[in-house]
């Protein structure tokens, strides 16, 4: 548990519900007894006549950001603490790209690796597409049973990362809560991972980048699949 001076202050301070309950915890009876006003000892501290004391501002931000401290110390235990359900668990993966998607699961939903999916095949009109998707967000906004079961075929779409349809020339790009995509670089197109600012290179002839790996992935189920990788590292 911490015990730092800085942590035993804030506890201190988020004992209080308001400003006034800080100032009344340095106003003893006889100050009540002398002066007859609560109100009148409470401005009596407040101007720093009983010692240094936060103002007002002072009291509601070091406060603010206690309570911001220790809810980000719950969220903590509660993520490390919480079983990640796998969408994978259980199920029959028969092609390459689904077992290559089932073993980074648990860490594109944990936070630990964001990966992002290059995918060129064709669409049910039977025109050519490709693009990248942010594994991890689609993730947390789809259900994954349905891919790993074989109900349904992973395809980029017009919101994810990258997306171009060589029938029509369609092409969209956007960022994900996990990339900002970079598209006029010198270097070619890149992914800017939002947590630690690196980037991701796509480019096959260049290296994947710092923390990154490119991982060409057989399959029978599309016409071309990579998969790059970008582990996050904690301190």
């Amino acid at each position: 548990m911490e015990n730092s001076p800085a942590a035993r202050f804030n506890d201190s301070v988020t004992q209080f519900k308001t400003y006034e309950d800080y100032l009344d915890s340095k106003v003893t009876p006889t100050d009540i007894f002398y002066l007859k006003s609560r109100e009148l000892a409470r401005r009596l501290v407040e101007h720093g006549h009983k010692g240094s004391v936060l103002t007002r501002d002072q009291f509601q931000d070091k406060r603010a950001a206690a309570q911001a401290a220790d809810a980000a110390r719950s969220d903590s235990f509660y993520c490390r603490s919480r079983p990640t359900t796998l969408a994978s668990a259980g199920k029959e993966l028969k092609d390459n790209f689904l077992k290559a998607l089932a073993e980074r699961e648990e860490a594109n939903r944990t936070g630990k690796m964001t990966s992002v999916i290059f995918i060129r095949d064709h669409n049910p009109l039977g025109q050519e597409v490709s693009g990248y998707i942010d594994y991890a967000h689609r993730l947390k906004t789809q259900d994954f049973e349905a891919y790993f079961s074989g109900k349904k075929r992973l395809m980029p779409g017009r919101s994810d990362l990258c997306y171009y349809n060589w029938k029509t020339q369609v092409s969209t790009s956007n960022s994900s809560p996990n990339f900002e995509v970079i598209y006029d670089d010198p270097n070619g197109l890149l992914f800017k991972n939002k947590r630690d600012k690196k980037t991701l290179n796509v480019d096959p002839l260049s290296g994947a980048g710092e923390d990154s790996s490119r991982t060409l992935v057989p399959s029978e189920l599309y016409v071309h699949v990579v998969i790059y990788d970008h582990s996050i590292r904690t301190l």
